[in-house]
């Protein structure tokens, strides 16, 4: 019964894959090309080009510290909608979840990749991941988050994913 839901999500119940996963990169049939060209210098990549380093993007953890609301599921969403919007960035789906008896969890699913959340309402702590390429600015949603959610305390580390991954695979700065 439990993999009638990875099913209900578009996922192949024996790899996790989903249909665009499994043709995304593939040359036609009559083409030579390996799917390792698809980091082809002139293929639009939206890798992330900064200061001669080549990374996939931008990855904030964002604590939210003294926040507020941070049980109310409509204002989480709306929250992840002002931070796509801020940033520039495309969004395609929201899922959230309240827990009994508080908390939220959460994610945007972006073009850019992703925004998501879990809450512990009883002690004023939201904890945000927010990851990004191409060129949304993620750095935005801090101040968005902190509107948000009534506080100035807001906690960001930054990682930069694939940093030097990308750069051995071939893409070119």
């Amino acid at each position: 019964m439990k993999d009638i839901n990875l099913f209900q999500l578009g996922y192949g119940l024996e790899t996790g894959a989903q249909e665009e996963d499994t043709t995304r990169g593939l040359a036609p049939a009559n083409d030579s090309a390996s799917p390792r060209d698809v980091f082809d210098e002139d293929r639009e990549d939206h890798f992330i080009r900064r200061d001669g380093n080549v990374f996939a993007g931008t990855h904030l953890i964002i604590e939210v510290v003294d926040g507020h609301g941070l049980d109310d599921e409509a204002r989480i969403q709306q929250a992840f909608r002002d931070c796509v919007d801020t940033c520039g960035a495309t969004l395609l789906h929201i899922h959230t979840h309240k827990f009994s008896p508080q908390g939220v969890s959460g994610v945007a699913v972006l073009a850019e990749s992703h925004i998501s959340v879990h809450t512990w309402p009883e002690i004023g702590y939201g904890a945000f991941d927010v990851f990004m390429c191409g060129d949304a600015q993620p750095w935005k949603a801090v101040d968005v988050l902190a509107r948000a959610f009534g506080t100035a305390d807001v906690r960001v580390k930054e990682l930069l994913r694939g940093e030097g991954v990308v750069s051995e695979a071939g893409v070119a700065a």
